[in-house]
């Protein structure tokens, strides 16, 4: 694991790197070698992020009722919302899992947007709350729009696929391009296309699974 680069892209620096290792130790791995995993750190995370966001919103959207304000606030700091976020900074491949450890698209989901919680907490620990917080904020107002029209929670595919539809004469279409592996713990490799053009690849253990990995790559290269 390359904990410099991971800090780079974090934009913060630990002055105990011990913390960082720990956000991203998944209890698979933490049980083969006897460690603690992340899940106190994403417990602790969890609260951290949903009081910044309640803070940031409560601040930003002064005429906006509480009801609107709570659904906002769930559609930034839900677990497809986390994901994006990690995606960002490619968290979830820097995450130790255990020896052997498969995971449904579902899963890694979870796992990556609890290592995002974890590495909220790791930051205040290290830094203070200002400093966890400032990592926080940039995702939230970056955001926030999508979460007010209800597109965060939305899946890559249909996200993609609305997106598209704005610009008429525009057809994005599908290709699987490969499978690997056994029969019982198959690999598909997916391409999506703008009429003839590649804007993402995707894979996963199954081929819904490796679409929706190609449409969350062409929405990262579209900057969502």
């Amino acid at each position: 694991m390359d904990i410099k680069d991971l800090q780079k892209k974090l934009k913060y620096s630990f002055k105990n790197e011990e913390l960082l290792q720990r956000a991203l130790t998944h209890s698979s791995f933490a049980n083969e070698h006897k460690i603690e995993s992340n899940e106190r750190l994403e417990f602790l995370g969890d609260s951290i992020l949903n009081f910044t966001a309640a803070e940031f919103l409560c601040g930003a959207y002064k005429d906006v009722d509480e009801g609107d304000l709570s659904k906002t606030r769930a559609a930034l700091v839900c677990e497809q919302a986390l994901c994006i976020y990690a995606g960002e900074i490619g968290l979830t491949d820097h995450i130790l899992l255990g020896r052997g450890e498969t995971q449904s698209i579902r899963k890694k989901d979870a796992l990556t947007a609890d290592a995002f919680e974890a590495v909220i907490a790791a930051i205040y620990l290290d830094g203070g709350m200002g400093r966890a917080k400032s990592f926080i904020l940039p995702y939230l107002k970056k955001y926030v729009d999508m979460a007010i029209e209800g597109k965060v929670n939305k899946d890559c595919k249909t996200l993609l696929q609305e997106i598209i539809q704005q610009n008429k004469g525009e057809k994005l279409s599908y290709r699987m391009t490969g499978e690997t592996g056994p029969a019982h713990d198959r690999t598909f490799y997916c391409e999506v296309l703008l009429n003839s053009n590649i804007i993402g690849k995707g894979e996963g253990k199954s081929k819904k699974e490796a679409e929706q990995e190609a449409a969350r790559a062409a929405l990262a290269l579209m900057g969502l």
